[in-house]
């Protein structure tokens, strides 16, 4: 069966030189608008206080038009995500929200929602990993333990979001972030995507697209990375 799958992941929800989520403004207006949205479900259990992230995001997007709703202010959150028109999974520390979602059983209705009924899904920086095959990839500190690392899997790969290539010239002698995404390769022979600040990956059905105007960096599973430029067909991401 064809996936139902209408997703934007996002690198980062702030980038140098605009507003909250300013620069993803067309990004989400496209699938907003597309999917005849009016409110916007928020998942903010990346960040410990739920109320002041939900305020934040409906500052940003109630301008233009858009109502949010935390999914933390309601009683029955599994019928909340049932009668949602979208959600939005904010940014924060991965296994903190990770560990959220599997202590409040909400990976397999967002997951049968997502993938089958065609419930539109934006994820930011922590809300990209968790939408990915596992949460390894992540920036963040494990502050807290989930009970797996396994995630939504909403597209069969994993991302690193804020991707930063190493400093040309520097003198730093730890790990650099390619050499640590190559470990993660060389054990799970998963490919992961390097996004970077202000790129994202919009996901319709079975294509996916690099969104944004920088290129994002592809380690493979053979030990080889890639260059891939905006507006690059990652349709071949999805295929497991």
């Amino acid at each position: 069966m064809a996936s139902a799958r209408n997703i934007l992941l996002l690198s980062s929800s702030r980038l140098h030189g605009h507003g909250y989520l300013e620069h993803a403004r067309g990004q989400l207006e496209d699938l907003f608008k597309g999917a005849n949205v009016k409110t916007v479900l928020f998942v903010p259990y990346a960040l410990r206080d739920h109320d002041k992230y939900t305020a934040t995001v409906r500052d940003a997007l109630q301008p233009w038009g858009y109502n949010v709703e935390g999914l933390h202010t309601k009683a029955d959150r599994e019928k909340a995500l049932k009668e949602a028109q979208a959600i939005f999974v904010g940014g924060g520390n991965t296994f903190v929200l990770l560990r959220t979602l599997y202590e409040m059983q909400l990976l397999d209705p967002i997951r049968e929602l997502v993938l089958h009924r065609g419930l539109p899904y934006v994820g930011s920086s922590a809300g990209t990993n968790v939408a990915t095959k596992s949460i390894h990839t992540t920036n963040d500190m494990p502050v807290a333990y989930p009970p797996s690392f396994e995630a939504l899997a909403l597209v069969p790969f994993n991302i690193n979001p804020h991707y930063l290539e190493p400093e040309l010239g520097s003198q730093h002698k730890g790990e650099t972030r390619d050499e640590r995404i190559e470990e993660f390769v060389a054990y799970h022979g998963l490919p992961v995507l390097g996004l970077r600040e202000g790129t994202s990956v919009r996901v319709q059905g079975e294509k996916a697209t690099l969104l944004g105007d920088r290129h994002a960096k592809l380690f493979k599973p053979d030990g080889k990375a890639e260059e891939l430029a905006p507006q690059a067909d990652l349709s071949f991401l999805l295929l497991k």
